[in-house]
């Protein structure tokens, strides 16, 4: 008796602790980290605000679009000097949106920079704009006629009201209007090649040659213009009948004309 009795009290001394079953506490464990709440996403900080410069860039936009209305229409005259300041006093608006415009002339030789005084309105000579003809027809001529033997017609009557426009414009002798309606139809006839690269050029190219727009009295420049918007209407017409040996001729005289 005295043996089975340590017998017992050995092997409940001994005893190994039972396993945990299933859903012990280790798997409690796992399965409450589990449904912990989970952590809050993270959220990117929201984007700066949109600087100034936006609104500056527009102020320098206008200012260069009234200047360039005033070159061409005479208001700046050839050979004298600006400074920005007093084109600021002019335009409501201070000198540094000016002096950026005046730096944006300036690479489309328009202007020229005079240390310490401004800038000088450029002058250009008879020779200087008939090289500007020149070069434009070279690269424009070939493109119209290869247009005008691919082109439907219905695409060049498209181009109706913009040839109008420039009618218009000169009819009331508008030459800052007519100088912007003018390049608008030359850059919707060449965007037909679909190469942005050709207009791009070909319109730096107009641009330069509109400094000075015409010269002489406004008279003569009214009637100039007028004549110059009727080629619009005339080349369309060539075109819709592919018309090559008109196309050409009218197009090379358009450039020696008065707005080209």
């Amino acid at each position: 008796m005295e043996q089975a009795r340590a017998h017992d009290a050995y092997r409940l001394a001994v005893r190994v602790p039972e396993q945990p079953r299933s859903g012990s506490a280790r798997g409690e464990h796992t399965h409450a980290e589990a449904e912990a709440e989970p952590s809050a996403p993270v959220v990117p900080p929201a984007p700066p605000a949109p600087r100034k410069q936006v609104q500056r860039s527009s102020v320098r936009g206008q200012v260069l679009d009234a200047l360039r209305a005033a070159l061409v229409g005479g208001e700046l005259a050839p050979g004298e000097v600006y400074s920005a300041p007093v084109l600021g006093e002019r335009f409501g608006v201070s000198a540094t949106p000016v002096r950026e415009a005046m730096q944006q002339l300036a690479i489309e030789g328009a202007v020229e920079v005079v240390p310490n005084r401004g800038f000088r309105v450029t002058e250009r000579s008879a020779r200087e704009l008939g090289e500007l003809a020149e070069v434009r027809a070279l690269i424009e001529v070939p493109v119209m006629l290869r247009l005008a033997r691919t082109v439907p017609a219905a695409r060049w009557c498209e181009l109706r009201p913009l040839a109008e426009a420039s009618v218009v414009a000169a009819a009331g002798g508008d030459l800052a209007r007519y100088a912007e309606s003018d390049r608008a139809f030359h850059r919707a006839v060449l965007g037909l090649s679909g190469n942005q690269q050709l207009v791009q050029v070909a319109d730096d190219l107009h641009r330069r040659s509109q400094w000075p727009l015409v010269s002489g009295p406004v008279s003569g420049r009214r009637a100039d213009l007028i004549a110059d918007a009727a080629e619009h209407t005339a080349l369309l017409e060539a075109l819709v009948a592919r018309d090559l040996a008109v196309v050409q001729s009218l197009v090379r005289e358009h450039f020696a004309g008065a707005g080209g």
